[in-house]
């Protein structure tokens, strides 16, 4: 692969964040919003003093809203983008759809869905405006250890396998990988700032609203950048008519007559 090729995919890919934000954002939309409407409700109903609103809540769940996940969505686009580079031919015999169907799936689990489950999402109205500073780094924290795990991980595996063969050596290699994010998980701090009396309904349908448009962010992402990847890469071939065939047909016709 040339830098032309890395440049052409590196475009591919933040077009489809871009596209796979659309879809992600109709999703934050349609799930997220009222949920988080419902927790700024909440707080309102709890709170003593309410701070100056500097952007409206219109403008912050429409053009803020779309903002920040059509910006996400082609940064991550174009990060992925160059794992898929990383990845081709180098993670077994997978052409183009497959690679990036699995860079987006990894993505999915090391960057999101292995951090969401040691510090999930949480709504307005939760959490310590004195602590959020410790709760980003921890956020963050996890996001870094999840992602060298898991290139730690696939490295290992492909060690292993000229021993122990594909399927022993990836078993091996995700065993490897649990453990250390089960280590990772108890050594670090937890994080619960819920209010006793907050709706319990309330913050489970907001944190499977959140999962809801990461899934739909990565798999739409896996699903378009696959089919761009492939178009690019894999050209279809071009099926021409043999010369001279129209030729003899008319010289065999004009014989007959």
């Amino acid at each position: 692969m040339n830098s032309l090729h890395v440049r052409a995919l590196l475009v591919r890919g933040m077009l489809a964040g871009l596209a796979a934000g659309l879809l992600a954002l109709i999703v934050a939309y349609v799930l997220g919003e009222p949920r988080v409407d419902a927790a700024i409700d909440f707080e309102d109903a709890h709170a003593h003093e309410h701070g100056e609103e500097v952007f409206s809540r219109t403008l912050q769940s429409t053009g803020g809203l779309a903002t920040g996940v059509l910006v996400f969505g082609v940064a991550l686009g174009g990060i992925a983008a160059l794992a898929f580079c990383v990845a081709l031919g180098r993670t077994g015999r997978f052409g183009p759809r497959a690679t990036a169907a699995f860079v987006s799936l990894g993505a999915l689990l090391t960057v999101y869905v292995v951090p969401f489950l040691k510090y999930p999402a949480n709504p307005p109205s939760i959490g310590d405006p004195d602590t959020i500073g410790k709760r980003t780094a921890l956020y963050f924290l996890m996001i870094a250890l999840s992602v060298l795990l898991a290139v730690s991980a696939v490295i290992l595996g492909k060690r292993l396998a000229p021993r122990l063969g594909n399927w022993n050596a990836t078993v091996v290699a995700s065993a490897a990988f649990l453990v250390a994010i089960g280590l990772a998980y108890a050594f670090l701090p937890a994080v619960n700032e819920v209010p006793k009396d907050f709706p319990a309904m309330l913050l489970w349908k907001f944190r499977l609203a959140a999962l809801a448009i990461q899934v739909t962010l990565w798999a739409g992402f896996g699903l378009v950048f696959g089919h761009l990847a492939e178009r690019l890469l894999v050209p279809k071939a071009v099926t021409a008519e043999p010369r001279g065939t129209g030729t003899a047909v008319d010289s065999k016709a004009a014989a007959a007559h």
